[in-house]
């Protein structure tokens, strides 16, 4: 009875499977779809030139016009999206397709908005793109690929290699302490000595230094099961986290002044930043002094640091594309656009000209990428990023927790407690060394095992607040 029972069910689900392969969309009566996302700059340019493309080519051919509206930034878009969808008063109506990050798409899941990608794409088209990226797509028990990959990220250092040549010469600073955190730490505090006390290191996205750094070193903070997150936190994890942060930041080797650690490095106040590969093309190309004047330098890009004896691991970000639940008409080509702006020569060239990495395996090849890179003559800073992002993605392990419930409320408080911590302890400093304390002792006493103690219970009553 059962194995006739799953042949019926496997009969009734053909004739669907099919139908939504082969949909019929009529020129006559295009189906204009609303694409909502947040790439700005040159970023929102390519991104608008790709879809005018897709517009007067495959879209003209088959009846699907794609309008793109950039929402901002990332967390503007995900607020204009729960507006969309809790229908708020004044809200603009819900997108047919809109980029999001994890969180946001399982929210709107759970909210049953969201299509079933994998009704208009075949086993083989899903194995074309990277598996860690098509798996991050599915967001519930029933394996439907909910989120379309089109472009990702990961991280990596960037250095002024200007200043650091200068460094590197007169202390004999190698390149290679620059693979490990602990390394980074070193190499920060031979900088505050030779540089007279100026802070070396900072980074953005705090979080993932924390998640990623967990996992490395054997625990994953949010492990999540259907849907069911427990949270893992290990204190000795967490204080080798705290002592490879927490300290060289009350130090002074570390640092945080503007509100990204490029804009620190433009003005001089750090000389290495970790950072996403997206990001990495606003890297300065000269350092602004105090009296206004400048000079130029050239970056050196590296592979993010990992901590010591650990299997290399990098976070995999970028949001994807989410269709909204509508007609199968609608879903359909909203699909066809995705697949056509993934195709591997499509995908390339918005990779190149936005910092992104592209999502599919044939276009992951550093041998492919670097003949489309001399066509188009690029060289410098571009090729570099994109050398190390394919060295990262083919050679570290990509991670990114699955969604759970309060999921943004609780990165929230992991992206900041512990940088906050750390703001609020070099203050202290501060106060208690001009108070007459001796500066080791103040040190000890902001950094040291009680310090941490303190800040681990308020970590984790913070963390519980934030998954109720």
């Amino acid at each position: 009875m059962k194995k006739t029972l799953c042949l019926l069910l496997a009969l009734l689900m053909l004739p669907l499977g099919v139908l939504a392969e082969t949909v019929e969309l009529s020129p006559e009566a295009p189906q204009v779809l609303t694409l909502w996302h947040y790439y700005n700059g040159a970023q929102q340019q390519i991104f608008d030139e790709l879809v005018l493309e897709f517009n007067e080519t495959i879209g003209l051919e088959k009846g699907i016009v794609i309008a793109p509206v950039s929402q901002g930034g990332v967390n503007d878009l995900a607020d204009k999206l729960m507006d969309s969808a809790n229908r708020k008063t004044g809200a603009a109506r819900m997108p047919d397709i809109f980029a999001a990050y994890a969180d946001t798409a399982h929210a709107m899941n759970q909210m049953d908005l969201v299509a079933d990608i994998s009704r208009y794409m075949t086993a083989e088209e899903e194995a074309e793109y990277m598996d860690a990226y098509i798996q991050e797509g599915r967001l519930d028990a029933s394996g439907a690929l909910k989120v379309f990959p089109i472009a990702k990220s990961t991280e990596m250092m960037l250095v002024n290699k200007t200043e650091w040549d200068a460094f590197a010469a007169a202390t004999g600073a190698q390149v290679s302490l620059l693979s490990t955190w602990e390394g980074v730490v070193e190499a920060s505090r031979m900088y505050y000595e030779w540089s007279g006390g100026k802070a070396f290191f900072g980074r953005d996205a705090f979080a993932n230094y924390i998640l990623i750094g967990s996992l490395q070193l054997g625990v994953e903070m949010f492990s999540v099961e259907d849907g069911i997150m427990t949270l893992n936190l290990d204190e000795a994890v967490m204080r080798r986290l705290w002592d490879n942060y927490v300290v060289p930041y009350v130090n002074g080797w570390f640092g945080a002044y503007g509100r990204y650690r490029s804009d620190d490095v433009k003005t001089g106040q750090l000389v290495a930043l970790v950072g996403s590969t997206s990001g990495a093309l606003y890297f300065p190309a000269e350092v602004t002094r105090d009296d206004g004047s400048t000079y130029p330098i050239e970056c050196m890009t590296l592979p993010l640091p990992n901590f010591r004896d650990t299997q290399p691991c990098a976070v995999q970000q970028g949001a994807g594309m989410v269709v909204t639940k509508s007609t199968p008409e609608r879903e359909y080509a909203a699909t066809v656009f995705l697949k056509w702006f993934t195709q591997t020569e499509n995908n390339i060239v918005f990779s190149l000209n936005s910092g992104y990495l592209p999502v599919k395996k044939e276009a992951n090849q550093s041998e492919l990428l670097h003949e489309v890179m001399e066509q188009q003559n690029m060289t410098g800073l571009v090729h570099d990023i994109i050398d190390i992002g394919v060295q990262i993605t083919s050679s570290y392990r990509l991670y990114t927790n699955n969604a759970f419930d309060n999921g943004y409320e609780a990165r929230q408080v992991v992206d900041a407690s512990m940088a906050r911590e750390a703001e609020r302890a070099l203050e202290q400093l501060g106060m208690l060394t001009e108070g007459g304390m001796d500066r080791q002792a103040a040190l000890e006493l902001l950094t040291g095992d009680e310090a941490f103690a303190s800040w681990m219970e308020s970590f984790r009553k913070d963390m519980m607040t934030a998954l109720k």
